[in-house]
C-alpha cells in the first residue's frame, strides 16, 4: 500500500485505486493530477481534496448537495467525453457522479464555489473542475448570511 507524507494529515496510507485521477488538472494546478478525498469523523460533511503530488496542496470541499439540495448539474458532451460518461444524458449526482464544490475562506465568511463544482466519475474516478455552462449559480455562494458572518 502505498503512503504519501501531508503538510496537514501527516503520513497518509492509500489504495491506488482509490485517487482520482485530474487528465488536465486543475485551473491553476495543470500539472496536479492525482488527489485523494479524505473525510474524518469530526469535520463531516466536509472533505478534503488532497494532492499526492504536492504535500501542501489541499482544497476543503462540501458535497454540493450539502450546499444546496436543488442543485442542477448540467455538464457539457464535451466534458462528458472527458470524463467517459455517456453523452445522451446528463448525469445523476450521487448515482453516476460525485459534485464536489470548493471553499473558499473569506474575511466576510466562506463561500462556495457552485458556478465550477468539481465532478468525479464514480465508475472511473477520473475527475475535473467544469464550469456549468448558462448558469446563474455563483463562484462566491455565502455559506452563512452576511449578517451572522461579522461578530459583534
Amino acid at each position: 500500500m502505498p503512503s504519501f507524507e501531508t503538510t496537514s494529515f501527516g503520513k497518509l496510507s492509500y489504495e491506488r485505486d482509490s485517487a482520482l485521477d485530474f487528465p488536465c488538472g486543475l485551473p491553476g494546478f495543470e500539472d496536479r493530477r492525482l488527489f485523494l478525498i479524505l473525510n474524518f469523523d469530526d469535520s463531516k460533511p466536509l472533505l478534503f481534496l488532497q494532492s499526492l503530488e504536492d504535500p501542501r496542496l489541499c482544497f476543503i470541499t462540501l458535497p454540493i448537495l450539502a450546499v444546496d439540495p436543488q442543485y442542477h448539474l448540467r455538464v457539457s458532451s464535451e466534458d462528458l467525453a472527458r470524463l467517459d460518461l455517456p453523452r445522451e444524458r446528463q448525469p445523476q449526482i450521487g448515482r453516476d457522479v460525485l459534485c464536489l464544490t470548493i471553499l473558499s475562506l473569506q474575511e466576510s465568511g466562506p463561500t462556495a464555489n457552485l458556478l465550477a463544482p468539481v465532478v468525479v466519475n464514480i465508475a472511473n474516478l477520473k475527475a475535473m473542475q467544469i464550469i456549468v455552462p448558462e448558469s446563474d449559480y455563483s463562484h462566491q455562494h455565502a455559506l452563512v448570511p452576511q449578517e451572522t458572518a461579522v461578530c459583534s
